[in-house]
């Protein structure tokens, strides 16, 4: 079955009480056993919800894997993975990565005896100096966030394997409809839902699939007990989005294209960063294991200064400044101060993430007015609010 098929029917089946094509959203805490432990299938709607269920079978479908379990959030479904791990195990994690997984791997996990090495991913080998005895998961994502460097998952699998370590992918940029990572030996795929999955900035949502029988029953066990599922509706309205996601990542792609492109011909714009230009440092890796380079790109200006970037991040009027990503509408961020603003300036700076970066998220609007809107941001010269790049608050 092609993929644009399995979005649209795998894991779904018409309700066999009234025949709705829709997956109902199954809106209860508990269900009516005919005798103790004698039930339908299910018990406590922490545990099993039908909704969830049909999910599940869905997304395990379309990322090729044999199972799936949903979260409340993609933080939840991070927490879970490194719940597999006990004191003293190790995990080497790319440099490059969403601020809220270094803040939950450092700020909560660290204290629990967990080890965490930090490291540029994109030559693979440099994995190997990492790992010892300790070494338990090698946790990435590709493209990065907000870098959109590249990694080579079948060359990290590769070096795990003989190791017997766990290789996580966060394919949150990406999409199934991209890439998908357990066919090139991951072990578990995650999803923060909320972005392209969902599709529409109307959910929180969080998912892994993975291959391994053994694997999967220690994580719904840890799903189970720990209790960060996501509610019915939630779970509707990812199927609602997954029905969707391969029209929609193909205008993502074909406008992200044009935007990246033009960006890089703009004389007041300095660096690209985006995943499909040939001279990207590991364009043949993205061209081998993706299928489209997506719609996130970030960049900087010649005037590499905050105020500069600020004109643009307050000035457009399609791109909405917001965190998240993935919806059907364009949004523009300022990494520094919002979705990374956990990871410690210096470690920011090592990797290339400065103060002025910004980043956007390309939508699915026509791209020429999208293209407009950054050519009047990008000449405003009106003084706008400064964003605080100092702060300390948590953010999302």
């Amino acid at each position: 079955m092609k993929l644009a098929t399995k979005l649209i029917h795998a894991g779904i089946e018409p309700d066999p009480s009234t025949g709705a094509i829709m997956t109902p959203i199954y809106q209860t805490s508990t269900y009516v056993q005919t005798a103790p432990g004698d039930h339908k299938g299910y018990e406590y709607a922490r545990t099993q919800n039908p909704t969830r269920t049909a999910l599940q079978n869905a997304l395990a479908a379309i990322e090729n894997g044999k199972f799936a379990l949903c979260f409340s959030s993609g933080m939840a479904a991070t927490d879970a993975v490194i719940k597999l791990l006990n004191p003293g195990d190790e995990v080497i994690a790319a440099n490059d990565m969403y601020g809220g997984t270094y803040r939950m791997f450092t700020k909560i996990f660290e204290k629990y005896g967990l080890k965490f090495h930090f490291i540029d991913m994109q030559d693979a080998n440099n994995i190997k100096q990492h790992i010892n005895a300790n070494t338990k998961l090698i946790w990435t994502e590709t493209p990065t966030n907000p870098m959109m460097n590249i990694i080579d998952i079948k060359a990290v699998a590769d070096i795990a394997k003989p190791h017997n370590i766990m290789v996580c992918v966060d394919n949150t940029f990406a999409s199934p409809y991209l890439q998908t990572p357990l066919d090139l030996g991951a072990d578990i795929v995650l999803h923060s839902a909320t972005k392209y999955l969902g599709g529409h900035s109307d959910v929180v949502h969080g998912c892994l699939i993975i291959n391994d029988a053994a694997q999967e029953e220690k994580l719904r066990f840890i799903q189970n007990s720990c209790g960060g599922v996501p509610g019915p509706q939630d779970c509707f309205l990812v199927l609602r989005g997954l029905k969707t996601l391969h029209i929609r990542m193909q205008r993502h792609c074909e406008n992200g294209e044009k935007i990246a492109n033009w960006l890089r011909s703009n004389s007041k714009v300095d660096k690209v960063y985006w995943c499909g230009f040939q001279d990207h440092p590991n364009y043949a890796i993205a061209k081998k294991q993706m299928r489209g380079f997506g719609g996130m790109i970030s960049f900087t200006l010649k005037d590499d200064s905050m105020e500069a970037a600020n004109k643009v991040l307050s000035t457009t009027k399609l791109f909405s400044l917001a965190e998240s990503l993935g919806g059907v509408e364009s949004l523009i961020g300022h990494p520094a101060s919002m979705t990374h603003a956990s990871i410690p300036r210096e470690e920011r700076m090592k990797n290339g993430l400065t103060d002025s970066l910004i980043r956007l998220s390309v939508g699915i609007e026509d791209v020429d007015d999208l293209i407009e809107d950054l050519d009047n941001a990008i000449g405003k010269e009106t003084q706008q609010p400064k964003i605080n790049t100092e702060r300390n608050a948590v953010t999302v």
